[in-house]
């Protein structure tokens, strides 16, 4: 029966496999909208509908909140102020060179709070080519984008006079009107501090008519100066009018290396597009060269929408960070050291969230495009003397952790080997005996103690225990990358440190906690408390983070069933909560009680992996029993469509890569962990030319567990996929079931890697 079984997979793929070749137009399922019915007090995304090529320079969205707000576009709100380029990549963060038009009708108004018009969604379209909106005065506006430009086409009624309004933020901003030309010209300095001194974004806006008037407006009041062609402050902007019942197209590209620059990107990006019908075909052709790497059949259509949607998002960042000389050679303005500099560069990604998942998916689906990124680290390092750990655009030093380690390990592992493999270990070396600029996540905070101890003690440091953590599994990945590339006095001195998460674990409370310096624990402990020496969660979200010695965790809580018990209490133990250190209830405990799934905060990075874990225990039936349930219940392609941050693409990965049924675990090694795939079938084709296509025989919302799996025809009872397994292409067939298969994936060789192991 097994090989009449495997008989049939090959047979029905072979099939699939011919179909799959056709392109199909995917963009229909993505809506951009997703995750943006976002607020402060509770995220379902904290996304805005993003109008962008892959990976691009510069993204364009409409814009309802205020100027220098982190929340751009929030659903729930009934009016937008601007059609605003941004860089944004988290409402936590401050935005950087942005600015926006605006159309207005009837009488001029260019302040942000007075110009802004009503809308319906109704009257919306949100797609990653096409954007479009009908406001209640019957303005249409239509937005279609490239890499590092967008084409607008402004639609006014036959009433009402015609106004296009510049606003080019505060912060450092210059105007100038063309007239003769139908431009404006200027730049915009708002930034935040992770900037060298003189960043500025040049932007260059060309209209297809001509003005009637223009003139140049001042300060938040917005002081109009009619016919005055030029201004310069910390706060002005333009505006145009034109004939009453004017469609009005506008290219506009930025740069920051110069005007000429931006002019000339223009023309590189827009000057063959005489319609914006032309720019969006050409958006959705770009688009669905990516999204047909993955092809998916079966399922419903909001499962197509949401895989669809998630997977747009998870190519947005890091962003490409360069721009195209006059001979189409790439050339860059660093944002580390100020300077121009030929070659790549790629910035806007926080790695505490991003190596978890967007790393490792983008390994399997973009590798020219990550093998490029990884260099870009490297350069940075060369550049600043630092690797970036939250770059945005230079070093912001958000969150906690080197994870650039991870990053680099991990790529090293897989293959990617275009960079010096000494320079890198001299990068990880520096970043882990150093405390860097910016925030926390630069250089290693609190590495005396962490040296010193084999922890870093609370409450000399904030956030100890995880950092203590995180700072274990990154020198795992710097102890492998240097054995991997023979260097073994690295190799020997971090070797040293990778058990190091045994000592902030409390056999007496069975939870990782705060450790003083004198070895004592901090008093006061309960696994519900927040903050402290933690990072946005409690001791039940950090107790797992282990990665690169899951063995090693479940012998210190007592073997197998232990720990399958421990990881059953997380979903069994109640939702509540204590603020901690944090003194209120931020977004993320909220997040946590909405999602009623006891102790479990899917809407943070902490405990994403968790699920996972049942794996390493004997017990991956409860494995593919709640990755598919979160994916269920969490998440859909609706403006609440997420449990908590997007993040950069990070909360997006984790669904589109456990949909294919994998999870990479513990990024540095090639193993990516086998969860339960959400499509009966699934056709990636890869970079390389081959296909992967992965079915799953029977599969149901109630069949979500493995009975059995063959890879190119030949059973296997692993829990795990090797890197080169997949890029090599073939077919992984599952049987699936509505029961557990208990005799499956048991056994010690089928577990996935632990250094104990």
């Amino acid at each position: 029966m097994k090989y009449h079984l495997i008989y049939i997979c090959l047979i029905v793929n072979v099939s699939y496999m011919v179909v799959s070749a056709q392109e199909q137009d995917l963009t229909r399922y993505v809506n951009t909208l997703q995750g943006t019915n976002s607020k402060y007090e509770l995220t379902r995304g904290n996304t805005y509908p993003t109008t962008a090529l892959p990976w691009g320079m510069n993204f364009w969205t409409p814009q309802t909140g205020p100027n220098r707000d982190g929340w751009i576009y929030q659903h729930f709100k009934d009016s937008i102020r601007g059609f605003r380029q941004t860089h944004q990549c988290s409402s936590w963060t401050r935005d950087y060179a942005a600015f926006s038009l605006m159309p207005v009708t009837g009488t001029l108004e260019v302040n942000q709070y007075k110009r802004a018009a009503k809308f319906s969604h109704d009257e919306e379209i949100a797609k990653p080519h096409y954007y479009k909106v009908t406001f209640e005065n019957k303005i249409t506006t239509e937005m279609s984008p490239t890499e590092r430009g967008v084409h607008i086409r402004f639609t006014f009624p036959r009433s009402g006079d015609a106004y296009i309004v510049l606003d080019a933020n505060n912060g450092g901003s210059r105007v100038m009107i063309i007239p003769e030309e139908r431009k404006i010209v200027g730049y915009s300095k708002n930034a935040n501090r992770s900037v060298p001194d003189g960043f500025t974004n040049y932007f260059v806006v060309v209209f297809d008519k001509p003005f009637e008037s223009y003139g140049t407006w001042k300060g938040h009041e917005g002081i109009i100066t009619p016919e005055n062609k030029e201004a310069e402050d910390d706060y002005v902007g333009a505006y145009i009018q034109f004939k009453k019942g004017s469609k009005v197209q506008t290219k506009i590209t930025s740069s920051y290396i110069s005007y000429e620059q931006a002019e000339l990107t223009l023309q590189q990006e827009l000057g063959k597009f005489t319609s914006l019908e032309q720019t969006s075909h050409a958006a959705q052709k770009i688009w669905n060269e990516q999204l047909n790497k993955v092809q998916v059949e079966g399922g419903t259509e909001e499962q197509k929408a949401t895989f669809y949607s998630c997977f747009f998002r998870s190519m947005l960042f890091p962003r490409k960070f360069y721009e195209h000389d006059a001979n189409g050679h790439p050339v860059y303005y660093s944002p580390y050291d100020g300077k121009i500099h030929e070659g790549f560069m790629y910035t806007d990604n926080g790695f505490w969230d991003t190596f978890r998942a967007q790393f490792p998916l983008n390994a399997v689906l973009h590798p020219e495009y990550h093998g490029n990124y990884i260099n870009s680290l490297i350069t940075a390092y060369e550049q600043s003397g630092w690797l970036p750990s939250w770059s945005f655009p230079g070093h912001s030093g958000g969150m906690i952790g080197n994870h650039a380690l991870s990053l680099i390990a991990d790529a090293w592992a897989k293959g990617f080997r275009s960079y010096d493999p000494r320079q890198a270990m001299k990068a990880m070396f520096h970043e882990v005996t150093n405390k860097g600029p910016g925030g926390p996540a630069n250089g290693r905070d609190g590495w005396k103690d962490y040296f010193t101890y084999g922890y870093v003690s609370y409450p000399d440091y904030r956030e100890s225990t995880a950092k203590t953590l995180e700072y274990c599994y990154n020198d795992w990945c710097a102890m492998q990358f240097a054995s991997m590339t023979g260097q073994a006095f690295y190799e020997e001195l971090f070797k040293k440190q990778i058990f190091n998460y045994k000592n902030v674990f409390d056999p007496s409370v069975g939870f990782m906690r705060g450790r003083q310096n004198d070895g004592s624990w901090y008093p006061g402990f309960d696994p519900s408390e927040w903050g402290g020496p933690f990072t946005e969660g409690c001791a039940w979200h950090y107790l797992w983070s282990v990665f690169h010695d899951v063995q090693g965790l479940i012998n210190l809580l007592g073997g197998d069933k232990a720990f399958v018990s421990k990881l059953d209490s997380v979903f069994l133990a109640s939702s509540d909560f204590k603020v901690g250190t944090y003194k209120r209830i931020i977004h993320e405990m909220a997040e946590m009680v909405m999602i009623d799934m006891g102790q479990y905060a899917h809407g943070n990075q902490p405990i994403q992996h968790m699920i996972y874990l049942y794996n390493y225990a004997g017990e991956p039936w409860k494995s593919q029993k709640r990755v598919r349930e979160v994916m269920d219940k969490l998440y859909n392609s609706t403006p609440d469509g997420y449990p908590g941050d997007e993040d950069q693409g990070q909360t997006s990965s984790w669904y589109v890569i456990s949909a294919m049924g994998l999870y990479s675990v513990c990024p540095g090694t090639t193993e990516y962990v086998i969860g339960s795939p959400l499509f009966p079938k699934m056709t990636i084709s890869l970079e390389n030319g081959k296909k992967l296509v992965i079915e799953a025989q029977n599969n149901t919302s109630e069949n979500v567990y493995i009975q059995s799996a063959t890879l190119n025809g030949q059973a296997f009872t692993r829990n795990f996929l090797h890197y080169d397994e997949l890029m090599n292409g073939g077919v992984i067939c599952y049987q699936m079931g509505n029961t557990p298969a208990p005799d499956r994936g048991i056994s010690k060789e089928d577990r996935p890697f632990s250094i104990s192991k």
